[in-house]
């Protein structure tokens, strides 16, 4: 294996391979940025480019991760400096991220972000070597009923979003799933329209960016002119310090590797996606600080779990990809077209009949990787001056990002008209305490729970208890039942302790 990976190094350190890991990285941290366009849109605009320069499969696929690895540290930077995520997966980012910024935090936020990234990314390339062809086994046995059960289990990240009101967030919660529902049934004879009320343009669903951008963004905007025209508004504190202090580099270390971990076996699950990861992985430190935690109110540690979840979910995704030849995501997906186009297939066979490829794309994301924090690091003093932009400059800013964001996905102008909708929703939510992330996660989970859900049933012939049989699914069922009584039992332990 070792003597493998130096020969993957000696692919990867080649002088076009490592300008491709450059150029990948440096405009995937762009991409990243941008809200709306993110890496599916670049991979498939840059394609035909990639083939009028007749890169090899193996080089055009160290372009490609980097550019895919690069986006989830830029979707960070929006999300902390703007509160507008530029993917899925960085709307966790948000709820602690941006309160640091506007605490004058910005600086060991993105600092945070980009170490906790390369953390992530780095261990799971290490995992990614090490446990492929044994994970990649793994996840032929998960069916819709493990998927099924997987939902379920990080369904119960809810319980951790409840600031305060477990009512309200249960509410949110189901207002995504809601949401979810809306449009073509695709499971359905026919394809039935639901919940659509005669609006054409909904037959298709509401994107998931959409309603992030209009919940997140707009949201904000909408609160800002609130309080300008009742003189109320928030000043955003003095930019302090940029980098974090050793001690909180310290405390975020366990959560970094704990969730690097989640992001990678998330990753390797056909579907799951960077999202799901993200919330698990920020469900659980936030359960692990307990009443320490300064949780959706700005902590470093809520930033280090999702940055380090989705850059390490995003490597998890390859083993999918290359050792099954099934997308384990959206972009996954695009690179898998790519590659057929350039004649390879992806399978079981491709550790032994391409292993350039397979080594030269894990040696190239060590070096993309360290790419990006050389990258980074030193432009987060640069990034946080953002924020002394004055808000009355940087809110319109802010709306026109959005706006051209919403309106590239599908060119619909119905979409700009949902986002000013959900952009009230998240006002008021806001107004009336109702947290916005149990929203986001109903969103992202209520299509896949109801799908494995349905496919389940329909391969068991409508036998319950297909839910039940795999030691997968009993596994997930005891991890989903523990994550709802821990927080009870330490609730009591502690106050045994404090009457004690």
């Amino acid at each position: 294996m070792f003597d493998q990976l130096l020969h993957g190094f000696s692919i990867a350190l080649s002088t076009q391979n490592i300008f491709l890991v450059f150029t990948g990285a440096f405009l995937g941290t762009v991409i990243g940025m941008l809200p709306g366009i993110g890496p599916i849109n670049a991979i498939a605009i840059l394609f035909p480019i990639v083939l009028q320069f007749e890169l090899t499969p193996s080089s055009a696929l160290i372009f490609f991760a980097g550019i895919f690895y690069g986006s989830q540290y830029g979707n960070s930077i929006s999300s902390i400096l703007l509160n507008v995520p530029g993917t899925s997966s960085a709307a966790v980012t948000c709820i602690d991220g941006h309160p640091l910024a506007r605490q004058g935090r910005a600086g060991p936020a993105l600092a945070m972000s980009a170490i906790a990234s390369f953390s992530g990314g780095v261990l799971s390339i290490f995992l990614l070597i090490l446990f492929a062809p044994y994970l990649s086994k793994l996840a032929i046995d998960f069916g819709p009923a493990e998927y099924f059960v997987l939902m379920v289990c990080a369904f119960t990240a809810l319980t951790s979003f409840s600031h305060g009101s477990f009512i309200k967030a249960l509410f949110s919660a189901i207002l995504g799933l809601a949401i979810a529902t809306i449009g073509i049934d695709e499971l359905s004879f026919g394809g039935m329209r639901r919940f659509t009320f005669g609006v054409e343009e909904l037959g298709d669903g509401i994107d998931f960016i959409v309603v992030v951008i209009g919940v997140f963004a707009i949201g904000e905007l909408f609160l800002y002119l609130s309080e300008l025209s009742s003189d109320t508004v928030q000043k955003i504190a003095p930019l302090n310090k940029v980098m974090m202090s050793f001690k909180e580099l310290k405390e975020s270390f366990a959560g970094i590797l704990r969730s690097c971990i989640t992001g990678f076996l998330v990753g390797v699950l056909p579907g799951a996606g960077a999202t799901i990861a993200s919330f698990l992985a920020y469900s659980t430190e936030k359960k692990m600080a307990g009443a320490s935690g300064k949780f959706g109110k700005g902590d470093l540690r809520g930033v280090a779990a999702p940055e380090s979840a989705n850059n390490s979910s995003a490597v998890g995704s390859f083993i999918p990809l290359l050792v099954l030849g099934v997308p384990g995501s959206e972009t996954t997906a695009v690179m898998l077209a790519a590659l057929i186009t350039l004649g390879v297939t992806p399978g079981p066979t491709m550790l032994t009949d391409q292993p350039d490829m397979f080594w030269g794309v894990a040696a190239s994301m060590f070096i993309g990787n360290l790419v990006l924090i050389i990258l980074n690091l030193p432009m987060v003093k640069l990034l946080a001056k953002i924020l002394l932009i004055p808000r009355w400059v940087l809110m319109p800013l802010i709306a026109i990002l959005s706006i051209v964001g919403v309106y590239v996905l599908n060119g619909s102008e119905f979409d700009l008209l949902l986002m000013l909708i959900f952009g009230v929703i998240g006002f008021i939510m806001r107004k009336t305490g109702f947290p916005l992330a149990p929203l986001i996660l109903g969103l992202v989970l209520g299509g896949l729970i109801e799908v494995n859900f349905r496919r389940a049933l329909t391969y068991s012939y409508g036998d319950f208890s297909t839910f039940f049989e795999s030691p997968i699914s009993i596994g997930l069922w005891i991890i989903t039942l523990l994550s709802l009584v821990a927080p009870l039992f330490f609730k009591v332990l502690k106050k045994g302790r404090t009457q004690g």
